[in-house]
Parts: structure tokens; C-alpha cells; sequence
């Protein structure tokens, strides 16, 4: 069949056919000014060579040999080299959904371990694989814990990452279904346990909260737990920084845990793709979103796997369905699992141990220079911490950019009442030497708070 003419007169028999006096009329119902009436702006065909050059040009435009001190739910951490190497695979790269198990065992059990991985490092029973990333992971659990429960009003914690809150807002915001947020005490940085006692009633499904939170500091589950569950509520407890559950203690008190695994050997990449996670306690298994994948055996005894349990839309009856998520993050899961793979138990907690020295170093280094304040030092943290400074921090912002330094994340657009206040992380891969320089130029310039 030919769909285009081959000259004006094929041309003007098919406009006639559909009544059509020409071309244009078929545009007609697009206004005007939104119709393009000159020739297509686009430059001439180029060379490899070329092309290579252009890239090349681009590439050095980037902030290479920065030093970097942004988190904020996004962190710099070295990714051993063969994750790349085994992820780049075809059989991995370029594989489909897994549905048929005889010819996908690798992805399978890929996919597998990855699970029993996170659910290890959460204390929960079983983990899926995967959400999108964490924010659309926390905002997956809320719902969860809705369907569990039956009820329909959540409770957010106001240092849960800003964004994660607006995600869960969007996913929330056509079901007529209330959140209220509890904020945090000034001292500790920490979830106000009083007003979040006051908070949550009998008609609470989910508690959500986040640890280490959006300041760095690492909640008292326990007692929110204890809170949550008197009024029969499930607590929801959010993790962004994977690597922290090195030396962290685990949510065991959770019902649910949401995780974004993006430090797990996953590169930054401008914001993702990421790899989100729900784990969950055995109980909630069947209103558990995504996919799970099982181990059993074949007719000849052999170990194999499949995929136990699949309940997006795509596999059930819409109404019958945990969520409309429709892309599953096995590839970006993968890398996640080389990465743990390749460090191991004590691996992971030396990991996490570098980084709460450094970021110990660089609290206290920065936070003696003249007008700078280490703000919520009642409460044990990660490796983030808040930096409140006599100066704006656009300020000397820009006279850390020209000694090729990244500062903290600038607070004001979510907590103006913090003033001057900045987020800053320090991960295994910032050096003391770094720091050094950093607290060096913040000196320059800086006068009391």
C-alpha cells in the first residue's frame, strides 16, 4: 500500500477525495498563530567526525572536577566500574519484561536477589522491585496502607523530602483525600512526637515519615511507631540515602518501607531513572504494587524463578489493580544489586561509616567559621546537616563556584522560617581537602548570624 503520492495529480485525487481543496485544509482546525509557515530551521547533515567534535565541545561545558555538597535525596557515591560492565550486557540491556520464565532466568533471579537484598537491609519480609524511584515509592506506600486499612487520611511528617510531599499531593489530589502535615521540633530537627500524637485519629491509614529525614537527622521510629499504631494506623517510614542502613538501625517498627536505592551504584544522571522500592511486612504482600518475583523448582528439581506476583493494571482487571505503574526499573535494580553484591555486609558498613566521618569533619570544620551556625544538634544524623550563615546564600554561593566548589542546597523555598539556611552532604567521594577549602571560602566575607 502506498501512503504518500507519487505526483501533484495522485495528490489532488486524494485531497478531492476526502473533500479536501488542499493540504492547508486539513491543518485548518489548528489557530493560525500556531501553525508554522516557513521551512523547518534545521542545520545540515554533519560528519561523524563532526559530530564527535560537537559532543566533545559539549561535554566540556559540564562541571567536571567540581567538589560537590548537594544531597538533598540525589548523592555522589563511587560506582565500582563493572556495574556498567554487567548491565551493559545485551542479554540485561535489551531484555524485555520477563514473562516468559524459560527464556529470562537471568533477569529473574537478578531481580530476585535484588529483593532479598532490600528486604535484609530494611527488616521487612519481602520487597518488591521496583517503583519508579523514591518519591513515587513513598506515594505508592501511602495508598497501600490505605487499601490495608480501609481509611482514607494520612499523616505527613514536614521533614519528609518537600518533593516526595508534593509528589504524594499529586498522586492524592483528585481522590478527595486529606493530608496534614506535623511539623519539627527547632532543637532536634526531629518529627514533633506531641503534635504528631495530636494528629493522628482512628481515621488515619498511614503515618508517613522519613529516616534520616530531609535535615539529615535520624527519627525516633520506635516512637513513632508506638504512636501510629495506638490509633491503628501502618507507619510508612521513607528512606532516600540506601547507603545510611550501613550503620543505621533499620525501621523493623514500620509496616511498610519506601526506599529509593539510586546511592546503590546508580549514577546521578540530571534526576534519574532512579529505583524506587517498597518492602513490607508479610502480611500487606497482596496489596504490595509492582511485581515480586518467587524462587521454586522445576519438574526436575531444579532451582529456578518466575514472577510470583504481578498486580499493575497491565496484569489483572483494572479495578483489581495495586497501582497504574507501568514501567518496572529491573535494569537500574541491577545495578543495585552489583553494587551490593560487590561490597557485601561489611562492605556496605564501612561504606556508611566513611560517610558519617566526613560528614562529623565537615560539621564541625564549617560550622567554626565566623557567622556560620550548625543548626539541629540535638539529634543523631547521616551524612547531611543544616548550615544556617550570617550571608545569604547566594552570596557566597558564588565565591564557592569560582574556587570550583558546589555548596549546600539553599533552604528558603521550603522552610523560609529557617532563614539563611543550607543543606549540605558529604559523602565518601568529597575530600578532607575539599572541606578545608569550602570552610575557607565561607570564611572570607561571612559576619554573625
Amino acid at each position: 500500500m502506498r501512503y504518500l503520492p507519487k505526483s501533484p495529480a495522485e495528490r489532488d485525487q486524494m485531497l478531492a477525495e476526502i473533500g479536501a481543496s488542499s493540504i492547508d485544509d486539513l491543518f485548518a482546525i489548528i489557530p493560525a498563530e500556531y501553525r508554522l509557515t516557513r521551512d523547518l530551521d534545521v542545520p545540515r547533515q554533519q560528519a561523524e567526525s563532526e559530530i564527535i567534535a560537537y559532543f566533545r565541545a559539549a561535554a566540556e561545558k559540564n562541571a567536571t572536577g567540581y567538589a560537590s555538597f548537594l544531597g538533598a535525596g540525589a548523592y555522589r557515591h563511587y560506582r565500582p566500574v563493572i556495574i556498567d560492565s554487567l548491565v551493559q550486557r545485551g542479554e540485561f540491556l535489551t531484555s524485555y519484561t520477563p514473562y516468559q520464565a524459560e527464556i529470562t532466568q537471568g533477569t529473574l533471579q537478578a531481580i530476585f536477589e535484588f529483593q532479598t537484598m532490600i528486604a535484609e537491609l530494611t527488616g521487612m519480609d519481602v520487597a518488591n522491585a521496583s517503583m519508579y524511584d523514591g518519591s513515587t515509592g513513598a506515594a505508592e506506600a501511602v495508598l497501600m496502607a490505605m487499601r490495608v486499612t480501609g481509611r482514607y487520611k494520612a499523616v505527613t511528617a514536614r521533614t519528609v523530602h518537600p518533593e516526595y510531599r508534593e509528589v504524594l499531593a499529586t498522586y492524592l489530589e483528585h481522590r478527595d483525600l486529606p493530608v496534614e502535615e506535623v511539623g519539627y521540633d527547632a532543637g532536634t530537627g526531629r518529627l514533633n512526637l506531641d503534635a504528631l500524637e495530636a494528629a493522628v485519629t482512628e481515621e488515619t491509614a498511614a503515618v508517613l515519615v522519613q529516616s534520616p529525614n530531609f535535615f539529615g537527622a535520624i527519627e525516633d521510629i520506635p516512637a513513632i511507631a508506638a504512636i501510629a499504631h495506638a490509633k491503628g494506623a501502618l507507619l510508612v517510614v521513607s528512606i532516600t540515602e540506601a547507603v545510611s542502613l550501613g550503620v543505621v538501625r533499620p525501621p523493623v517498627e514500620a509496616d511498610i518501607v519506601s526506599m529509593e536505592a539510586q546511592s546503590f551504584g546508580v549514577a546521578l544522571s540530571y534526576g534519574g531513572p532512579y529505583c524506587g522500592v517498597i518492602a513490607a511486612k508479610e502480611q500487606f504482600l497482596r496489596q504490595m504494587p509492582g511485581r515480586l518475583v518467587g524462587q521454586t523448582v522445576d519438574g526436575a528439581g531444579n532451582r529456578g524463578f518466575v514472577l510470583t506476583l504481578s498486580t499493575r493494571e497491565q496484569h489483572i482487571r483494572r479495578e483489581k489493580a495495586t497501582s497504574n505503574i507501568c514501567t518496572n526499573q529491573a535494569l537500574v535494580a541491577l545495578m543495585a544489586t552489583v553494587f551490593l553484591t560487590v561490597y557485601g555486609k561489611e562492605g556496605i558498613r564501612e561504606l556508611a561509616e566513611h560517610n558519617l566521618a566526613k560528614a562529623a569533619y565537615a560539621a564541625e570544620t564549617l560550622a567554626l567559621q565566623p557567622g556560620v551556625k550548625l543548626l539541629f544538634q540535638g539529634a543523631p544524623r547521616f551524612h547531611e546537616f543544616v548550615l544556617q550563615t550570617g550571608e545569604a546564600p547566594s552570596v557566597w554561593a558564588k565565591r564557592l563556584l569560582d574556587e570550583k566548589i558546589v555548596g549546600g542546597l539553599d533552604l528558603s523555598r521550603w522552610y523560609p522560617e529557617l532563614g539563611n539556611a543550607t543543606l549540605w552532604c558529604a559523602t565518601e567521594v568529597v575530600t578532607r581537602e575539599q572541606i578545608d577549602a569550602a570552610a575557607k571560602v565561607l570564611a572570607a566575607g561571612l559576619v554573625e548570624a
